[in-house]
């Protein structure tokens, strides 16, 4: 830590009945930037810290009303966590041990040549204190994750239907909007649990996340992967959010990360998987496609292409990489995105095998999602073997 204004804000209470080495100690610490207190009695001191809990204690081992020990083992019961620093002159190493028993972060022994010591030693301990923090952050969000998933694997395991109704829950909302951009998907379910899943969802002011992905197989396997997926991508998404990382913004690291959690899960199934970030301000958007088929079909203007190239799929293969690619989304430019379910949809007397559907279905420009639904069901004879989702994203 050393950002002046955040110095200003760690509080360092001393403790020490010795006026030239309290004295001395304050002037450096706050020399140093920190805000410091100080007492020269030990009861004075620890009102002070239950009035306004400090980030460092710094105390004396040997005072005339209570004793440095004393004063730690009343601040490690009523304020655990608290880190307190004992320093005196008495280095006896009995009181060294039980000082660091009772729970002391450090000891230093006066009279300190250099108080550039007695600065290492406080920057080492907020800076433990942080990592904690962090760490027990990070444990609690691993647990509500592990939590999201045991209920949403309880939901599964009662029936298919039940199991059906909760993957649908998960699906976000038909129709959102964000800035300038609508977002849209429809689904026409076969009868099975569904191996396919969709979301979109706010990653800050500037970015929406994407994707579109398909579980290897049918069934509650295949469903049970779908809702680990959410709850995968859940934590990065976090993560950004409480630390900064910034996974959640690179597709192809995205990828590489759900491609180690699946093959660790060692469910013996893979997925594909197409994962964009669009800027809504700019118009930019970087994608990573994981084996995705048929891929998204890009209109921007008079011209359409499909993006993604040929890339391995989710889980499969321990060795896979993954590349961002990137285009710049014109205005009223739209992004279709289909579940390989289209390609079951009979076209004349066979089944359509490759992407020359996807561009039948925006012949007359791209409507939206739910026309585009319409025209795919006129083709369905009877309930579609597979599930079919479509998801546009559509400047407005």
């Amino acid at each position: 830590m050393s950002d002046p204004a955040e110095l200003m804000h760690t509080r360092i209470v001393v403790i020490d009945d010795d006026d030239l080495v309290r004295d001395s100690m304050c002037v450096f610490l706050e020399d140093c930037g920190y805000n410091v207190v100080s007492a020269a009695r030990a009861r004075d001191g620890l009102k002070i810290c239950k009035e306004d809990p400090p980030a460092v204690v710094l105390c004396d081992l040997r005072m005339p009303d209570m004793d440095g020990l004393q004063v730690l083992e009343v601040l490690t019961r009523e304020q655990p966590g608290l880190p307190v620093i004992v320093v005196s002159g008495a280095g006896v190493m009995t009181d060294v041990v039980e000082a660091l028993r009772l729970g002391a972060s450090d000891y230093l022994v006066k009279p300190i040549a250099d108080l550039e010591v007695l600065a290492h030693a406080i920057r080492s301990v907020i800076h433990k204190v942080s990592l904690e923090k962090e760490n027990r952050q990070y444990r609690d969000e691993l647990e509500a994750a592990n939590i999201e998933l045991e209920e949403n694997l309880d939901l599964l395991r009662r029936d298919h239907e039940a199991g059906r109704q909760a993957q649908l829950q998960l699906l976000p909302e038909p129709l959102a909007r964000f800035g300038d951009w609508e977002f849209s998907h429809a689904v026409l379910p076969s009868l099975y649990l569904s191996g396919d899943f969709l979301d979109y969802f706010e990653i800050d002011a500037d970015h929406v996340g994407f994707y579109l992905a398909d579980v290897s197989g049918h069934g509650a396997a295949s469903a049970f992967v779908t809702m680990m997926l959410k709850s995968l991508i859940n934590h990065p998404l976090r993560r950004f959010r409480s630390f900064g990382e910034t996974v959640i913004l690179d597709p192809a690291a995205l990828l590489s990360y759900l491609n180690s959690e699946v093959l660790q899960a060692n469910l013996g199934k893979y997925l594909t998987l197409f994962y964009g970030v669009l800027n809504i301000r700019t118009g930019h958007l970087k994608f990573a496609n994981g084996g995705h088929y048929p891929r998204p079909l890009l209109t921007n203007g008079s011209k359409q292409q499909f993006l993604g190239g040929n890339s391995f799929p989710v889980g499969l293969f321990d060795w896979a990489s993954y590349e961002n690619e990137e285009r710049r989304l014109e205005a009223k430019a739209s992004l279709l995105l289909c579940s390989d379910g289209v390609l079951e949809i009979p076209n004349g007397s066979a089944l359509a095998k490759d992407e020359t559907l996807i561009l039948s279905l925006t012949d007359s420009g791209v409507p939206g999602v739910n026309a585009l639904l319409e025209r795919a069901t006129r083709l369905v004879q009877g309930a579609p073997i597979d599930d079919i989702a479509l998801f546009l994203i559509r400047h407005l």
